[in-house]
């Protein structure tokens, strides 16, 4: 009897669009807020990428852009202030086959959660950090914020802001995060771009978004914004790190785009070394009181 081949059938690959990933309850952010283009661009990206809800969770704070893991179709976690990045990395410990995705705002992240964002970065853990950066406390009602401008006056600051203000880029570069990038809300189909490439890298990405804050913040308004970003041209090196820390000094115009790219082990392939080492060696008990006693 002649052989037959035996043919495998695989079902057809599903292209997901933007509208897939909403889920059925509506933002309830105030209308015009920044927060809706920053979504939008991450309906985009996850479409781009065609990710799969099931394997994707969005992990969050407090804060107005803290609601934002409701909004999609994934798994999510509404943890505390300040937490984001603790919780994601967990996460990504424990199932390094799920894309993680953190959401928060600058408050929430450069504020509380400031120990967590130096460490996150410096252990380049595999996930990716968007900050909705309106620059100001939203959700309490307008009080300075780490991002403040000098001189802003808001409830807690009636005499203006007498603070610097802090710069996440440059302290995301030098603590050791592999991809930093920054966007604006009103530019979503860059936005969408950025966060796709934020998503695929291989380690920390933080994608810091100007998302202005029509409520409280009546100083860096989307009038504000006209004319103060641009695109970072395409003969920008994002190896070079310190040409990405001149970028991220600029202001007025504020450069828009990928600062900063490069590549070393994430955290999960560290510890897949160090357990595959550990299993090679197999050391007795014996051997180890030797070695470190």
């Amino acid at each position: 009897m002649a052989q037959t081949d035996t043919v495998t059938l695989h079902p057809p690959v599903v292209q997901r669009q933007p509208k897939d990933y909403k889920s059925d309850l509506e933002p309830i952010w105030c209308p015009g807020c920044g927060d809706y283009g920053v979504l939008n661009a991450l309906f985009k990206a996850m479409s781009q990428l065609n990710i799969d809800p099931d394997k994707t969770v969005l992990v969050s704070g407090i804060g107005c852009s803290s609601r934002l893991p409701g909004f999609v179709v994934t798994y999510g976690f509404h943890g505390v202030h300040g937490r984001i990045l603790p919780v994601a990395t967990g996460i990504k410990l424990a199932r390094p086959d799920l894309t993680v995705i953190g959401v928060g705002g600058d408050g929430d992240g450069y504020s509380i959660g400031m120990g967590h964002f130096s460490h996150a970065a410096r252990r380049n853990i595999d996930i990716t950090y968007i900050v909705m950066n309106n620059q100001i406390y939203g959700l309490t009602k307008g009080q300075t914020s780490p991002t403040s401008s000098h001189g802003f006056v808001t409830k807690t600051t009636p005499f203006g802001n007498v603070e610097g203000t802090l710069n996440p880029l440059q302290i995301a570069i030098v603590s050791g995060a592999t991809f930093v990038a920054r966007g604006y809300s009103s530019m979503p189909n860059q936005l969408a771009r950025i966060i796709a490439e934020a998503i695929k890298h291989p380690g920390f990405a933080l994608v810091d978004v100007f998302s202005p804050c029509v409520t409280f913040n009546k100083v860096q308004t989307y009038d504000y914004f006209k004319g103060k970003v641009y695109e970072i041209p395409a003969t920008h090196d994002p190896t070079d790190k310190y040409a990405a820390l001149r970028l991220a000094e600029e202001e007025e115009p504020f450069p828009v785009g990928i600062l900063y790219r490069v590549e070393r082990p994430t955290l999960n392939e560290e510890i897949a070394r160090i357990q595959r080492q550990a299993y090679t060696e197999n050391p007795s008990v014996e051997q180890l009181f030797k070695r470190y006693m």
